[in-house]
């Protein structure tokens, strides 16, 4: 029996998304000739994209959610295209695309805090620290209790050694929410690191270490803890 594109969203909302894009990828595309055979295209580029997101091929992705964003026919799907873009551009470095799509999205009520949060996100890696605070202050607004702003702020006002028991209650309340969170841990351990807490700094960064294996973020923050634990023991 010839699988259909409900097949693939069942798989891919069990997130078994390797399947799912197999199952997209095998129909026929419409020819859109019609507005049914139109929504139909607009349905399948809509999670292709989403699938290729889900699996970190960032390239196609792009091709398809850009399709959904231009073709404009159902406005939540597009704002929600236009967000997976923006975390797209981010992660790949394309600042200025990610920064367009983010302000696009400002005009509309879509997720308003976690926007504003995104924004902080590109303007810290623009090393723009006020609008960075500024964006994620504005998050927190909204949502008091967002993970990513709490944690964000929090660690960004370490980097900058600004207001550092603010900086360490932020962080506090976002690794309650995710205990588990790599870079929660990091933040934490590196809020501490500025305090002059060592041992504390140590115990959370090597929690962050072993959560979040492989990034060179947390990779570095260790060893700047580390090498001065050892330096003040020497």
């Amino acid at each position: 029996m010839a699988e259909t594109i409900q097949d693939g969203i069942a798989l891919y909302r069990s997130g078994n998304y390797t399947d799912a894009l197999t199952v997209f990828l095998s129909l026929p595309v419409p020819d859109m000739h019609s507005d049914e055979e139109d929504a139909a295209g607009f349905e399948l580029a809509y999670y292709i994209g989403l699938s290729y997101a889900r699996l970190e091929r960032y390239d196609e992705a792009v091709l398809y959610l850009e399709q959904v964003v231009t073709a404009g026919s159902v406005p939540d799907r597009v704002n929600q295209c236009r967000f997976v873009l923006a975390v797209i551009y981010g992660i790949t470095g394309r600042s200025r695309l990610a920064d367009f799509e983010l302000q696009q999205l400002l005009e509309t009520d879509y997720k308003k805090s976690e926007v504003h949060a995104a924004l902080a996100y590109v303007q810290w890696n623009n090393k723009k620290t006020s609008k960075t605070v500024e964006h994620y202050e504005k998050a927190l607004e909204i949502n008091p209790n967002s993970p990513t702003a709490l944690n964000g702020l929090g660690y960004v006002l370490a980097c900058i050694g600004k207001d550092l028991t603010r900086a360490l209650s932020l962080c506090k309340r976002a690794l309650d929410m995710h205990p588990e969170s790599a870079a929660c841990l990091d933040s934490l351990g590196w809020v501490y690191y500025k305090l002059g807490l060592l041992g504390e700094a140590q115990t959370y960064i090597t929690r962050a270490k072993e959560r979040g294996r492989g990034n060179p973020e947390i990779e570095a923050h260790y060893n700047s803890i580390f090498n001065t634990a050892a330096a003040a023991d020497a």
